[in-house]
């Protein structure tokens, strides 16, 4: 697992020095950004920083760089820490542009968890403007896929929670550091821990009942962005997608016929896409082969505590039902 700690954490401002400090942050952030405008949901900070009560401020601050690492880090601190995450849910993580405020916030906390393998494809200036608070990177240990196409060929596919066998790798990685920066909880954090992965478990196996009674010919996973190559290969089924990364070109005349082709040729009957993108090319490609458009999958981002997927295992549980469910013919 990659560490970066340093030897001393920053200590708590005053009033007055969080102004110098904002205003240092903010000429140093945006000298290194373009004039453009980043949309709404991203500007926002993912949490309100209200002030903490006494017992909090014992805890330990950690902060994650999206949603779903939010919930699995949550799942395994339980009350002894307190999560928090860059963004909010239902945003794009790959082009997000973290703002001043942002800076701020992870300047203040004692641990940053992060996915690497490019992801955060603004993570190395990010991290060049906080000081002195430590890093980790969740996805050390994990078999990585390459990237086929497009213009993130050859670099490592970063969507590695998408399967249940990747993300007991993610819990014992959060597991490790917790321990290591908190070692007076660890006890919680192995109990929470193991209790988590017996869940991450469960649906692991739920999966790979019911693509068990599925003919093998019939185990096509179609969708808009190429983010289950990992769960497809670890369950034994064949990808499908119209663009390899989101941010890379979506849905051109071009993918969209050779989706439009793959689909014809292999019979296959249910197409899907994911919620943080456009899904228009993905219909069109079920209106022009006959397949039924089965709906959207979880990826990027959870849902809002509303929505079908507010934590992670919601975000398993609502994407394996939606595809059985669609290559079953029930969707």
């Amino acid at each position: 697992m990659e560490r970066k700690f340093s030897h001393t954490q920053q200590s708590a401002v005053t009033q007055g020095s969080c102004t110098v400090l904002l205003g240092l942050l903010l000429g140093l952030w945006l000298g290194g950004c373009t004039s453009q405008t980043a949309p709404p949901q991203q500007n926002a900070a993912a949490n309100s920083q209200s002030p903490r009560s006494p017992a909090q401020q014992q805890k330990k601050v950690i902060l994650t760089t999206f949603t779903v690492l939010a919930d699995m880090v949550r799942n395994v601190a339980g009350d002894r820490a307190i999560v928090e995450s860059l963004t909010k849910p239902g945003a794009e993580i790959h082009d997000y542009e973290p703002t001043p405020s942002d800076l701020a916030k992870a300047q203040d906390v004692d641990l940053i968890l992060d996915n690497g393998l490019g992801l955060e494809r603004w993570a190395e200036r990010f991290y060049g403007n906080v000081k002195d608070v430590p890093h980790v990177t969740l996805t050390a240990g994990i078999q990585l896929i390459s990237i086929a196409e497009g213009a993130y060929q050859s670099q490592p596919n970063p969507h590695a929670w998408m399967s249940p066998q990747n993300a007991l790798i993610y819990v014992e990685n959060i597991r490790k550091a917790l321990v290591e920066l908190d070692p007076k909880n660890a006890a919680t954090y192995n109990a929470n821990a193991s209790a988590y992965s017996d869940q991450i478990k469960a649906i692991d196996q739920t999966l790979r009942k019911n693509l068990a009674v599925l003919p093998e010919n019939n185990r096509y996973m179609v969708t808009c962005e190429g983010a289950f190559s990992y769960l497809t290969r670890d369950y034994g089924m064949k990808e499908l997608y119209l663009w390899a990364v989101n941010s890379d070109q979506e849905g051109t005349p071009k993918q969209v016929s050779q989706v439009v082709d793959a689909v014809k040729a292999n019979q296959i009957p249910v197409v899907f896409c994911e919620s943080t993108v456009n899904n228009g090319a993905q219909k069109q490609v079920a209106s022009e082969t006959n397949a039924k458009f089965g709906g959207i999958f979880y990826v990027d981002s959870l849902s809002d505590m509303n929505g079908d997927a507010p934590t992670y295992l919601k975000l398993l549980e609502y994407n394996v039902t939606t595809l059985i469910n669609g290559l079953q013919g029930k969707s």
